[in-house]
């Protein structure tokens, strides 16, 4: 079967988690004989990498900027996938929903991954959380099918839009630190820091972490990857609150080292609280790190009963720092009880299998 995957920056994932999904799933498929075609954003891939393997990939054009770079990118690269002749086409992100209509006219099939509930981050106004909306509603109507990545996400579109998803999580690798010097490079020693790795953005609530760390008066370091070049207001703030103790490393866009500051950590903080599941949680987990996380109901669904919560309220993360930093070992039992639970739910075999299911169903359906 020829399936294309579109809605994402590009593989080999260097990105974010639905770049890794998609470079997953393009692996598992092009090894069971599928043929793969992936568009890449061309400015991201200057070395233009050839994965092989019966994975296809081009290099399409954006229009670069927040609000114009996914949806451009995605447009440019559904004429190209036309050209291709897809059986079925896998897009990433209701976003992208209205773009499926090119590819209707053309009689493909569409599988939509509808991604989490974009419209309640801050940073969208008016008019782009009613784009979105407008979009995950779409979807339900133009996608042959939809997958959800949380349950969570799978009910609402149900209670929304009375539209049922195929329930489909991202997956997690098992991780044992093997080159802990690796984080000697931004200064740090195994066990010193607690870390947190994801977009800074006032739902991801790293400013929370700050305070209630800052509160503690702790030695230790909090470390915050993420990218920093955006500077806009919320970004600014937290620059304004670096210290000695409150470090920011930018972007690591280096998977083992990303994997080497989570397994390393005291603890991984893990302040999400708009999408499903995420993988910045997943991966975390996959580590065996011991994980704070914000207290939602998609960060409970994923973590279980493997790791910590906290709330919003003034002293409730700093609480779990103080006895984590009194005590090292007191919560030590959490961490390979959430590697293990990776095993049993969240294995890639498993869900890049699932994928291959639901392609194929909707592939040979008409």
């Amino acid at each position: 079967m020829k399936i294309a995957i579109l809605g994402i920056r590009g593989i080999p994932a260097r990105y974010g988690g639905f770049e890794t999904c998609a470079e997953k799933i393009a692996e598992y498929l092009g090894k069971k004989g599928h043929r793969i075609f992936v568009p890449c954003r061309k400015y991201l891939y200057p070395d233009m990498p050839s994965p092989g393997n019966n994975i296809q990939v081009c290099f399409s054009f954006c229009i670069r900027g927040k609000v114009t770079e996914t949806f451009s990118h995605t447009f440019f690269s559904m004429l190209k996938t036309i050209m291709w002749s897809p059986d079925v086409i896998l897009l990433f992100n209701s976003a992208n929903s209205p773009l499926a209509i090119i590819g209707k006219i053309y009689g493909k099939k569409i599988v939509i991954n509808v991604d989490g509930l974009e419209w309640k981050r801050q940073k969208w106004g008016f008019c782009g959380k009613t784009y979105f909306k407008f979009a995950s509603y779409f979807s339900t109507i133009i996608a042959d099918s939809i997958v959800a990545d949380s349950h969570k996400i799978a009910e609402f579109y149900y209670s929304r839009f009375r539209r049922k998803c195929v329930y489909i999580p991202y997956g997690a690798d098992i991780f044992y630190s093997r080159s802990p010097e690796i984080i000697k490079t931004f200064g740090l020693k195994p066990k010193t820091y607690f870390f947190n790795g994801s977009r800074l953005e006032p739902e991801n609530n790293q400013e929370l972490m700050i305070k209630e760390f800052q509160s503690t008066r702790s030695d230790n370091v909090l470390v915050l990857a993420g990218d920093i070049r955006k500077k806009n207001a919320y970004i600014k703030n937290l620059l304004n609150l670096a210290s000695q103790q409150i470090k920011f490393i930018g972007t690591v866009y280096e998977k083992e080292t990303y994997l080497e500051l989570q397994a390393n950590s005291l603890a991984y903080i893990h302040g999400n609280e708009v999408g499903g599941t995420n993988p910045a949680l997943l991966s975390a987990m996959g580590c065996g790190a011991l994980i704070f996380a914000f207290d939602v109901p998609f960060n409970r669904e994923v973590l279980g009963d493997c790791g910590l919560y906290f709330t919003k309220k003034p002293g409730s993360l700093a609480n779990l720092i103080k006895q984590t930093i009194e005590n090292p070992e007191k919560f030590s039992t959490l961490r390979e009880k959430a590697r293990e639970r990776v095993r049993q739910f969240y294995r890639w075999d498993d869900v890049t299998s699932k994928y291959e299911q639901l392609l194929l169903a909707v592939g040979n359906n008409g």
